[in-house]
């Protein structure tokens, strides 16, 4: 099938899809209007995207038609002009057009759920974990994401031996998805007296935010603990029970085993807003062992640069001798780790995307 046919495809779909939305039964179904809106919004910028590929088709053909045809020699070199305009201005339009006619990845628009563990190393590897965490920080400023903190346990020197926080903004799971894995680290601790290069790691988690909708949850069969929430001065931390800490058995549909899931939550010092962020964590946990299926369904199809299930892989090394970082994935190395951690992690990110793309381009045979 050709891309203009596929493109007539899509706008009898665009169609079809902006009648649903204004359907009032639809609207009362939140799961499909949601899903339908989305999808509504992808297309609309597909087929802008394809009118403007289609007009250069159109204006390519027109400007040899008169090239070939003029007599008037200054119609003839303004025609000459158009084409070599044109002609290669077409194919990058038509690559443009070719990825955004990709399937695409339902999870990109969501927000996310991060969790960094210090690894292997001891003290070293949750000053690591405290790095990373502040690396992304620095990087969310450059998108303007916003992110809150959930829980953390800080190491015995500092950094993390683990953060959990919610990052939101847009695209940002589409953005993110590509940070899951382990990191590596070779610098000298700063307990080390002998100046040697040590190795250590921290693991890197980033789930996609579970819509309400997406998840069912038996809310009477959580159990529910409230503890005080600890942190910084004032009566209230001294005096109220604001922590809360949900258990909650969930049987996970892919493989029948029963596990039990612990949520701790102290973000605030009201003790429904640590509930309410508690269950979205629950959901976002369940959504992820069970969209780990679609992982697996992508990988079997396909090779994929993006981390999940047991998130072993070892993705990036930071050699902070050779100031170098090297993503082990696509080969990429770059010597500005000085940047690199103070959040320009985008070229890496950018790199990562255009290797993915070209992946999946090769399989879609397009």
């Amino acid at each position: 099938m050709s891309i203009l046919d596929k493109i007539e495809g899509l706008e009898a779909k665009f169609h079809e899809i902006s009648l649903f939305i204004t359907d009032p039964a639809v609207i009362a179904d939140q799961a499909r209007y949601v899903r339908l809106n989305r999808e509504y919004h992808e297309l609309e910028g597909v087929l802008q995207a394809a009118e403007q590929y289609k007009k250069a088709l159109h204006d390519l053909e027109d400007a040899k038609q008169l090239f070939y045809n003029e007599q008037d020699a200054d119609l003839k070199e303004m025609a000459r002009e158009e084409i070599d305009r044109l002609e290669p201005e077409l194919p990058k339009l038509e690559e443009e057009l070719k990825l955004l006619l990709l399937p695409k990845d339902p999870e990109d628009g969501k927000n996310v759920v991060m969790e960094i563990r210090g690894g292997t190393g001891g003290d070293e590897a949750a000053l690591f974990a405290g790095d990373l965490f502040r690396m992304y920080t620095k990087y969310f400023e450059t998108k303007g994401f916003k992110y809150t903190v959930s829980s953390y346990s800080e190491g015995a020197v500092g950094g993390f031996k683990e953060i959990i926080f919610n990052v939101t903004g847009e695209n940002v799971y589409g953005t993110l998805k590509y940070e899951s894995g382990v990191h590596r680290v070779q610098r000298v601790p700063v307990t080390e007296t002998q100046g040697r290069v040590h190795t250590s790691a921290a693991t890197v988690a980033v789930l996609p935010e579970a819509d309400e909708f997406e998840v069912q949850i038996n809310e009477g069969e959580i159990r529910w603990d409230y503890f005080r929430s600890g942190g910084a001065g004032g009566q209230n931390v001294n005096k109220v029970n604001s922590g809360v800490r949900l258990r909650y058995n969930w049987k996970n549909p892919n493989t029948g085993e029963v596990q039990e899931i612990l949520i701790e939550c102290t973000e605030t010092r009201d003790q429904p807003k640590n509930k309410e962020r508690a269950l979205a964590r629950l959901r976002t946990k369940i959504y992820d062992s069970e969209h780990q299926k679609y992982i697996d369904d992508i990988a079997s199809r396909r090779k994929t640069l993006v981390s999940t299930g047991d998130r072993s892989a070892k993705i990036r090394t930071y050699n902070y001798p050779q100031g170098r970082i090297t993503d082990h994935r696509i080969g990429y190395t770059v010597y500005n780790l000085s940047a690199f951690m103070d959040g320009d992690i985008q070229g890496v990110i950018d790199a990562l995307i255009v290797a993915e793309n070209a992946e999946r381009l090769k399989v879609a045979d397009m």
